[in-house]
């Protein structure tokens, strides 16, 4: 029998709808295993015990009166460092911040507080979160439990690690590029980039979400039902729906399935990545999905425009702190975001253009397809001290080549364990669909849950 941090959030809420366990007993558990593994892997910003021991408590008297608050009442849960809580500083990784209390608790914050979550803290990032790795000049460098030498990713690194690790079921990340399914990926764990708009963030930005980390897909489906309550403060997101986030069963037979193993640019796939999401092709093929190759869609200009228009955003803020303040930036961050000082307004605009090429060229490549298979990232995780796989502030972005598409045209997707490579580090197999068809893309994601061989325990 797997121990109680090891359940699973629908598990742990069919025992407590049966009375078989408490938000208490259950609380504990993570707690002590959080306490076993926090020294070493460095997952948590604002951990509060005690907080967690309150929440637990006041869940587990509305269970004994048949009063849930919600889907996940007594579920214990982690949110990345970004999502605003009340009271709680938002260094936002880096040690440049002023450290001033938030206000109020971010739309992800407020659903899960709403649902009776039960917060167990904040998980670490790097600085602005603009580095797959959780190497950060405010936090101690995360590590990943699969291999405490190497990375869990970015820039949900604490997410990452505290879900391989069974920090409790359910953890929250953000995602502008990759930091959602990158750490995912790296760890293990079902990661999804929801639809954009699909959960509300605050503040809202182009191509930024929030989103569950888990270690299932139906954790996943039960943490979007939450998430994706309505909230006014972000201006872009989607107009009410009523999507019922439960009903994962579905047909694989019939389904047409693209098989995207080049992007075009970036770092070349590691040969046992290609083989691994192969196989998850084939392993649809053989259910009856048909399967086709999808050609490579994006371009030199298109990654590198992206990355000129991030730079020149990120000199902004950071030419907009004091001397003090911007000197205590993480070196790399500093480094990369100092190439957009200089930048001409053409330029900058011509970068920011290629957010919408991005898009087109995705959505044009993979509209005939109900969902697109493709490797989660070319490379496994690097060591833990490297802020991204390629070491180097001039090409930061050569491993987001499969991800970074899906943020630009506003595409929901997943990523989930398909494989592990020869020195035992998870393969993550991404699974996109068309604009807004979240359900689809969990369905295949739970299709495959099914089909594929089962997972290695877990670290």
């Amino acid at each position: 029998m797997p121990e109680l941090p090891d359940l699973t959030a629908v598990e742990l809420v069919a025992q407590y709808r049966a009375g078989t366990l408490s938000p208490v007993e259950v609380t504990e558990a993570v707690l002590t295993r959080i306490e076993a593994r926090e020294s070493e892997l460095h997952a948590l910003y604002a951990y509060d015990p005690s907080g967690a021991r309150e929440d637990a408590k006041a869940s587990e008297s509305r269970w004994h009166a048949g009063e849930p608050l919600g889907p996940i009442d007594g579920v214990p849960l982690t949110l990345k460092e970004n999502i605003a809580t009340r009271g709680t500083p938002v260094p936002l990784g880096t040690a440049a911040s002023s450290l001033a209390p938030a206000p109020e608790d971010a739309p992800a914050g407020a659903r899960v507080r709403e649902s009776g979550g039960v917060l167990l803290g904040k998980t670490t990032m790097p600085d602005y979160g603009m580095l797959t790795s959780g190497l950060s000049s405010f936090h101690t460098a995360s590590r990943n439990p699969w291999d405490t030498t190497r990375t869990p990713g970015g820039s949900s690194a604490g997410a990452g690690s505290a879900a391989a690790a069974g920090y409790g079921p359910l953890h929250v990340g953000t995602d502008i590029g990759g930091s959602i399914r990158l750490p995912a990926g790296w760890c293990g764990l079902v990661g999804l980039k929801p639809s954009f708009g699909r959960v509300p963030v605050d503040p809202p930005f182009l191509g930024r979400v929030a989103g569950p980390m888990t270690r299932t897909v139906a954790d996943t489906a039960l943490l979007m039902s939450v998430l994706s309550g309505v909230d006014g403060r972000d201006h872009l997101s989607l107009p009410p729906s009523s999507l019922d986030w439960s009903s994962l069963a579905a047909e694989v037979k019939g389904l047409r399935i693209g098989l995207h193993l080049d992007p075009g640019v970036g770092l070349p796939v590691l040969p046992e990545t290609i083989a691994a999401v192969t196989e998850a092709a084939r392993v649809f093929e053989a259910a009856g999905a048909v399967v086709e190759p999808v050609s490579p869609f994006l371009r030199r200009e298109m990654l590198d425009g992206l990355d000129t228009f991030w730079r020149v955003r990120a000199w902004s803020d950071m030419a907009a702190l004091p001397e003090d303040r911007r000197a205590k930036v993480l070196p790399y961050i500093a480094d990369w975001a100092a190439g957009g000082a200089d930048v001409s307004g053409v330029d900058a605009y011509r970068g920011f253009a290629q957010i919408d090429a991005i898009a087109v060229a995705t959505l044009r490549a993979t509209e005939r397809f109900d969902v697109v298979l493709s490797p989660t990232c070319p490379v496994s995780a690097p060591p833990a001290e490297w802020p991204s796989p390629t070491n180097d502030p001039r090409r930061p972005f050569e491993h987001i080549a499969f991800t970074v598409p899906y943020n630009m045209s506003g595409q929901p997707a997943v990523s989930i364990n398909c494989g592990y490579t020869s020195d035992d580090q998870p393969i993550g197999l991404q699974i996109s669909g068309r604009r807004f068809a979240d359900l689809d893309v969990l369905r295949a994601a739970a299709a495959y849950e099914t089909l594929r061989p089962t997972p290695r325990p877990w670290p």
